[in-house]
This record gives C-alpha cells, sequence and structure tokens, in this order.
C-alpha cells in the first residue's frame, strides 16, 4: 500500500510518546508495582502469557503496565520480546497425569477417582461488586492472611498425605468401557519423520495438523476462540461438549539432559490450564451385531491446554478441536482455516490498526474514480432526457 508521513514527522511521533506517557503517570498516587500486578493481576498476567507465547509473569505484568492495561498490546510487547530469544532445544511432552492440582472438576461424573477439588473459582457466587474493596488496606489484607493460614496449618496437622497426589484420567473410565473412539485425546498424530509441527518456525498450511490447530489455539486471542466455540455449542455447529475433566496446576518441564544420554533434568515449573471435551460421535444406535452397516455410537474427545489459569480458554480450545475434526466444514467454527487464521489477536490487531496509518494515496485514487463516475453520470442525463421524449 502506498502511505505518505505524517505531518510533522518525527518530532510529532516523538511528543506523542511524551503525551501518552504522561497520560500513564499523571494521575494522583504511587505508581504501580510490577510486582503487585503479577500478584493481585494474576488472571490478566496469565492471559497475556498465553496469548504472548512467553511463560514469564515478571514480563507478562511489565507489559499489562506498559500498555496500560490493554491486554492485546501487553501481549503483542511479550511476543515482540519472545522473537529476540535464542531457540536452544524442545522440551520433552509433559504428562499431566502428574499435575499439582490446585483445581480439578468434572462434569461427566459426580464421583471421580481422587474427588472433585473446587480450588480457586467464582463459578459459585453472585456477581456483584465488593464495595468493600473500596476500602481495602494493608491491615484488612493481613487479618485475612493470618486467618486463612492459620486454618490451613491447623487442617495439614490433621492431613496424613504426605506426597502430592496423582489423579487419574476421568477420560480413562470412558476408554476403559471401548467407549471412545479414535486416540487418546493427549496422544499428538504420527509423523512420517517423528516431528511436530512448529508454527514458530514454518508458516501455516492447510489442511493442518492436530499439532498445529492446538499450537494455534493455545496463543489464540481467549476471546475469539470463546466466540468461535460459543457459535458452535449455539447450534452453528454439531458439538454440544460436556467437560470430561478439568484441571488447573503446575507440571514440571523437563528436557534431555545436556551432557547424559537418557536422562532427563526438570529446568522449572509452571501453572497451566488442561481440559478434556467428551461430545457424542455419530453412530448407529444399534451396533455392529444389528445387522446394519452403521458403527455403535461411541464419544469423542476435544482437548484444550494451555499456559496459566484460563478455563474459558481450554474449554473453548476443547470444542473447536473437535469441530475442526468435522468433514465438509458447513459452520465456521468447523472450517479450519476460517478458524486459526482469525483467532490470533495480535495479528488480528495489527491488521486493523494499520488502517490508522495514512492511506491518502489509496483513497485520492478511490476519490478520482467515484468523481469520474459522477462526471460520467452527469454527461450522460441530457441523452437520457432525450430519449425519454
Amino acid at each position: 500500500m502506498a502511505y505518505v508521513a505524517v505531518t510533522g514527522g518525527r518530532e510529532a511521533i516523538k511528543e506523542a510518546e511524551k503525551l501518552l506517557k504522561y497520560y500513564r503517570c499523571h494521575a494522583e498516587g504511587l505508581p504501580i508495582e510490577v510486582g503487585q500486578i503479577m500478584q493481585q493481576m494474576r488472571l490478566a498476567v496469565d492471559k497475556i502469557m498465553g496469548e504472548g507465547s512467553l511463560y514469564d509473569p515478571l514480563l507478562a505484568a511489565l507489559a499489562l503496565k506498559q500498555a496500560e492495561g490493554d491486554a492485546i498490546e501487553a501481549s503483542f510487547l511479550v511476543r515482540a520480546f519472545r522473537s529476540t530469544l535464542p531457540r536452544t532445544m524442545y522440551s520433552l511432552p509433559i504428562d499431566t497425569t502428574g499435575m499439582e492440582i490446585i483445581r480439578r472438576v468434572s462434569a461427566t461424573f459426580k464421583e471421580i477417582p481422587g474427588g472433585q477439588y473446587l480450588g480457586p473459582t467464582r463459578d459459585y457466587t453472585k456477581r456483584l461488586l465488593n464495595m468493600e474493596l473500596l476500602e481495602e488496606s494493608d491491615e484488612h489484607i493481613r487479618d485475612f492472611m493470618d486467618t486463612f493460614m492459620t486454618e490451613c496449618i491447623e487442617h495439614s496437622e490433621c492431613d496424613e498425605l504426605q506426597e502430592v497426589p496423582s489423579f487419574p484420567r476421568v477420560i480413562d473410565l470412558l476408554r476403559s468401557e471401548g467407549l471412545i473412539a479414535g486416540v487418546c485425546s493427549v496422544e499428538p498424530e504420527r509423523h512420517e519423520h517423528d516431528e511436530v509441527d512448529d508454527i514458530t518456525r514454518t508458516a501455516m498450511s492447510f489442511p493442518a495438523s492436530r499439532a498445529v490447530r492446538l499450537q494455534s489455539m493455545a496463543r489464540g486471542e481467549t476471546g475469539a476462540l470463546l466466540a468461535f466455540a460459543y457459535s458452535s455449542a449455539r447450534g452453528y455447529g454439531d458439538v454440544h461438549p460436556t467437560i470430561g475433566e478439568l484441571r488447573v496446576g503446575d507440571v514440571p518441564v523437563m528436557i534431555p539432559h545436556p551432557l547424559h544420554a537418557g536422562e532427563e533434568i526438570c529446568i522449572g515449573r509452571v501453572r497451566v490450564s488442561e481440559a478434556e471435551i467428551v461430545v457424542r460421535e455419530d453412530g448407529g444406535d444399534e451396533g455392529r451385531n444389528s445387522g446394519t452397516d452403521k458403527e455403535p455410537a461411541k464419544f469423542g474427545i476435544g482437548y484444550g491446554l494451555c499456559f496459566g489459569h484460563n478455563e474459558d480458554k481450554v474449554i473453548g480450545m476443547g470444542i473447536l478441536d473437535r469441530s475442526m475434526k468435522s468433514h465438509g466444514a458447513a459452520t465456521p467454527a468447523e472450517d479450519e482455516e476460517f478458524v486459526l487464521y482469525h483467532i490470533d489477536g495480535i495479528e488480528s490487531s495489527g491488521f486493523i490498526s494499520h488502517f490508522k496509518l495514512p492511506h491518502y494515496v489509496d483513497f485520492q485514487a478511490e476519490l478520482q474514480r467515484i468523481r469520474s463516475i459522477h462526471e460520467r453520470d452527469r454527461e450522460a442525463e441530457p441523452k437520457r432526457e432525450e430519449v425519454k421524449q
């Protein structure tokens, strides 16, 4: 496209940057500390880490401060920083069965092995503004923390568990009965060279592998994923899901030992959200022994996993993972090319934002064309009148 410089050029841009800082800093009171954002805005920080495709709570909080709360801009900053980092190696596949659970629920069974853990959630609270937060002080926070920690210590003294428990997958209950169609939800697709596609190194092409779909959704914009998933569940698709299991917790990141072949070392832990979605698959109600060619009805599994505590995102991922496996792409949520090209908030924001750049030359060309059409119509008007007479 043809652009021309904004009036004022470089100096105007510098002054605009100063004004931007003024709007962030002019309010009364102390500046917000990055540590405060990281600790008290954890869900926003988690979203930025996921969409920025970099697990670093400190940098995500810094980006949120710099962007004045604009989550898309903050994710853009994080992803731009990520692009400057060297790629040294790939981590080994993470086994989420050993996740240190802080939250675990299932909507398929009331009683599940290991039990359900509500954890930190607003699912069962009234959505009312808490006016007490307007007067919240350090003293209020200290009093609550002292009481809460005392209760935790008293409870832990009665707890006989000495190790962090591991929880079997709820989906395995259905798999043991032969009711699950296809591969395990977390099993990767097999490739000719046993390599997993990497969308940060190779541009997407279609049809896309499941690895590409999951990678793209894992760093997609939460709102975009919800919109597509909602459209499918609402009726513009055939996926009406049930949550087999939703987990939030910490998992170790392992890499091959750089010196000792066959050994693994842990380089840290990350918090992730994981969801497995159960969907009824098309099939005959009678089964193979009924004298028909129909396959017996089974359940399909949709999978979602992302950085941080972001339950809505992984549920949306699971729905879309299943939707994009449908044949024919009759609805937008079933069209993988349509979905994957439009869920990246950073790319979407960048394209929409570019319309704010000068388009003087482009518009003048369109303007001249419209004017010439009007002029031609005015010249032809007398001739039309003569024909009517």
